[in-house]
């Protein structure tokens, strides 16, 4: 009997026999289409519903260290409105307009869509400190929010701010600030940001192991 290859029949009068040679030769044609088929999923699951987010720096320390990775979600505000308190995902103020080529940009999509690799240049992950109407101003190291101090137990001892004069949040946008105030770039920087610049909602921290949860 000869060597079975990828394309050579088996002549044998047993139907089972067929069938397992065959088997083999059908897997390779068919794993390229569901390769395909999962990274379709994968960028339609991002574009609409979740997305995993990698930490790249120090800006939410403690509540997130470099190198978690979070799970966003994109139908959150389509139910809710922006919460004071949230940790929100949302494109870069700064970013500078999109020139990426177009196989690297689908590369970058893929691997985004996987929480492979940061979004930092255009997308920025901060918590919610204060939403449209609210006035907040920055005083002795402290965030005063419509007049009151706001109790932050997620900040570490020792963080830094400059004061701040009062000022009123323009409805439709968003006041954010990272939990790390002494290393973090944010509106105190680049002004309040627009409600419709948001990405979603972080809601679960999935990586590594030991820190799942919860957000």
């Amino acid at each position: 009997m000869g060597e079975l290859t990828d394309t050579e029949d088996v002549e044998t009068e047993d139907p089972q026999v067929r069938v397992k040679a065959r088997k083999p030769r059908r897997l390779w044609r068919e794993l390229p289409v569901l390769v395909l088929i999962a990274l379709i999923i994968a960028l339609v699951v991002k574009a609409f519903l979740f997305q995993p987010f990698w930490i790249p720096s120090r800006s939410m320390v403690p509540t997130l260290r470099i190198d978690d990775r979070v799970m966003v979600s994109k139908i959150s505000y389509r139910l809710s409105e922006v919460a004071r308190g949230d940790i929100v995902v949302f494109r870069n103020p700064d970013a500078e307009e999109d020139e990426t080529p177009f196989f690297e940009s689908i590369v970058n999509s893929v691997t985004g869509a996987l929480g492979i690799h940061s979004s930092e240049d255009t997308d920025l992950i901060k918590r919610v400190i204060a939403i449209g109407g609210d006035e907040i101003e920055i005083r002795d190291n402290t965030v005063f929010l419509n007049g009151r101090a706001l109790d932050e137990p997620y900040l570490l001892p020792g963080n830094a701010m400059s004061d701040m004069p009062a000022r009123t949040i323009p409805l439709g946008t968003l006041w954010v600030m990272g939990d790390n105030r002494s290393e973090s770039r944010d509106s105190r920087v680049f002004g309040p940001i627009a409600v419709d610049d948001v990405v979603g909602k972080a809601i679960m921290r999935i990586w590594p192991p030991d820190r799942f949860g919860g957000l």
